[in-house]
């Protein structure tokens, strides 16, 4: 089978502006079973098959390699495993869906500035208080890697999973790592970004499995798809 499968956001926004992305590039992908369909086609290309899936399913099927190429956030992919930037080649940023995931304080934490300070109060945490400092987030893999590097084990995670920003002021977590585009939640919410607290810098992206099966017919179909839309697969 030489046939390719690209995976595209399912829905919204981010559905939107791939299929936009991908037309401007000559690209037209349909959906003939309309918003309810998970199946579509490029214009013009009967050998790609386009599933239509969530953009955190894309990031987990692109690092199976059970999806050949799709588009999904670089945050994803960071996320959903340890092994997933190395299980997969960034085609191309589409220069949308940007945003930094962050290491937020609160404000009244006028003396934490940095990581290192972070690393400070949460060694002196259990001490001060009888327990571990407590972060809330939905990015439990980026935490522990960021936080590992900067020296930090003792903290706890709690796993978000409504609006992160809001756990320190309802008393449920101490900081936060949440994903951020202006800021002006986390502000909203008394929180600060360190000065050193971006973990990631994040945006959609046309990405490509290392780990599907690439014989040399199927890597051709994949390369000449690719040099339409002016980039290569990296590998």
């Amino acid at each position: 089978m030489s046939g390719i499968t690209l995976a595209v956001p399912s829905k919204g926004r981010l559905e939107e502006l791939t299929r936009e992305w991908f037309a401007t590039n000559g690209l037209v992908i349909t959906r003939p079973g309309g918003a309810r369909s998970y199946l579509g086609a490029i214009e013009g290309l009967p050998d790609v098959t386009v599933r239509f899936f969530p953009a955190s399913e894309i990031a987990r099927e692109l690092i199976r390699g059970t999806i050949d190429f799709g588009v999904t956030g670089r945050d994803l992919i960071h996320e959903t495993s340890e092994t997933g930037p190395a299980s997969v080649s960034i085609a191309k940023p589409l220069g949308f869906g940007n945003a930094d995931v962050v290491v937020a304080v609160p404000d009244a934490w006028i003396d934490v500035t940095h990581m290192h300070d972070l690393a400070d109060v949460a060694s002196d945490f259990r001490s001060r208080h009888g327990r571990w400092l407590r972060i809330a987030t939905k990015y439990i893999t980026i935490t522990r890697q960021h936080f590992a590097k900067a020296g930090i084990a003792e903290y706890r995670t709690v796993e978000s999973l409504g609006a992160t920003e809001a756990a320190p002021a309802s008393g449920v977590a101490d900081i936060v790592v949440d994903i951020t585009s202006t800021g002006s939640t986390l502000a909203a919410n008394g929180l600060r970004v360190l000065e050193d607290g971006v973990m990631l810098h994040s945006e959609a992206c046309l990405i490509v499995s290392r780990t599907a099966n690439w014989p040399a017919k199927r890597k051709a179909r994949l390369d000449a798809v690719l040099a339409r839309l002016n980039c290569v697969a990296g590998f």
